[in-house]
């Protein structure tokens, strides 16, 4: 039997909701007859083996008593009694389990993993890259601009502004500021060290969120409108997402409307415009993709793409419902049967390397 190791925690703000995916995913696949492998990536950035059975009461200090260690190579995980899976599920949140680091170690390692690609996963966690996609797609986006510590004259557009930590996920670090002045200061707090983007405010828009998946096709589930806790005026932040409903899972506990009563050509609109944006992107695995609507003028606006979703939205596919168990095994199968990497050594047959003249000539 083919091993599937799930892969959970990680050097990220987002390190418990991601245990919390972790292992409901790791008892999903044994549910479904998998030999499954808990691999559990500490705050330190270290990896250990676990029991895949494990209770989240058993991470609450670090690594649980029993685990092992394990080293990542480019030969796979090493270590005493170390998993050696034929795929991995990745269910990291955030950091380098989301922006395409762990993707390269597993691309290196010959090891097959659900979800984005490195360059799928490093867009994805760009929001400044991403918003310019958006609008090079020609699709409705509000203005965005990298905010920066020199003051270069007059703001890219008027406030108040929403600012958010470019790298980043789950709302972690996101203000709300009158002036350009406070969107540059914010940049020696710690979730902005890698730097910031701003764009216009707008209070009177709420959020709007479908979930897309590859495999076997493209697919788009039903569309949902999460309901912020502070009512109107505030943004859907991390305490919406993880801690309203008591749930801990992301999105799937929070307060919503699912489906989302949105007029039909609305709908229209955002299911058209998440088709386009599927192949541009890369989709791979399960993604959920947010806007933003303003209903009092209709304005609809492509937000932001979350390539590692909490609760790998497995929520939002009620029409038709889709078990969670069939979810990830169908990331697994695209896993196995859609490499993340396609590298060839075609051309590279010796012709440079004679044609060219010795080493020493090229030093002058």
């Amino acid at each position: 039997m083919s091993q599937v190791a799930v892969i959970f925690g990680g050097p990220s703000p987002e390190h418990d909701v991601s245990i919390l995916l972790g292992l409901p995913a790791s008892r999903a696949l044994a549910e479904a007859g998998h030999d499954v492998a808990g691999i559990y990536w500490a705050k330190t950035g270290d990896f250990y083996a676990v029991d895949a059975a494990a209770e989240k009461e058993d991470f609450y200090d670090g690594p649980p008593k029993k685990a092992r260690d394990l080293v990542l190579t480019t030969k796979g995980f090493d270590g005493k009694k170390a998993p050696r899976p034929d795929v991995v599920v990745n269910c990291c949140h955030g950091g380098p389990g989301e922006d395409g680091s762990l993707q390269a170690a597993l691309d290196l390692a010959g090891i097959p993993y659900t979800g984005p690609t490195v360059a799928g996963a490093a867009l994805g966690m760009d929001k400044l890259a991403f918003g310019a996609l958006v609008e090079a797609a020609g699709l409705p986006t509000l203005p965005r601009a990298l905010v920066t510590p020199v003051d270069d004259g007059a703001p890219p557009f008027a406030g108040p502004y929403i600012v958010k930590p470019r790298f980043g996920g789950s709302s972690i670090g996101i203000e709300i500021v009158k002036e350009w002045t406070d969107a540059r200061a914010l940049l020696h707090s710690v979730h902005y060290r890698a730097g910031a983007v701003a764009e216009p405010y707008r209070p009177d828009t709420v959020d709007l969120n479908i979930g897309l998946r590859s495999w076997p096709e493209l697919q788009l589930s039903a569309i949902e409108k999460p309901l912020r806790s502070s009512g109107r005026g505030e943004i859907l932040g991390y305490a919406d997402k993880y801690l309203v409903g008591g749930g801990g899972e992301g999105m799937s506990s929070a307060n919503k409307e699912l489906p989302a009563a949105i007029p039909s050509e609305i709908e229209k609109q955002l299911r058209a415009a998440a088709t386009t944006l599927a192949p541009l992107v890369g989709l791979r695995g399960v993604a959920r993709l947010d806007f933003l609507y303003d209903g009092a003028d209709g304005g609809l606006f492509v937000n932001e793409i979350n390539t590692i979703p909490g609760s790998m939205a497995k929520y939002l596919w009620i029409e038709p419902p889709i078990p969670f168990g069939r979810l990830l095994g169908d990331m697994i199968e695209e896993a196995v049967r859609r490499p993340s990497t396609n590298w060839t050594t075609a051309g590279a047959d010796g012709t440079a390397l004679r044609s060219a003249g010795s080493i020493a000539s090229k030093l002058g």
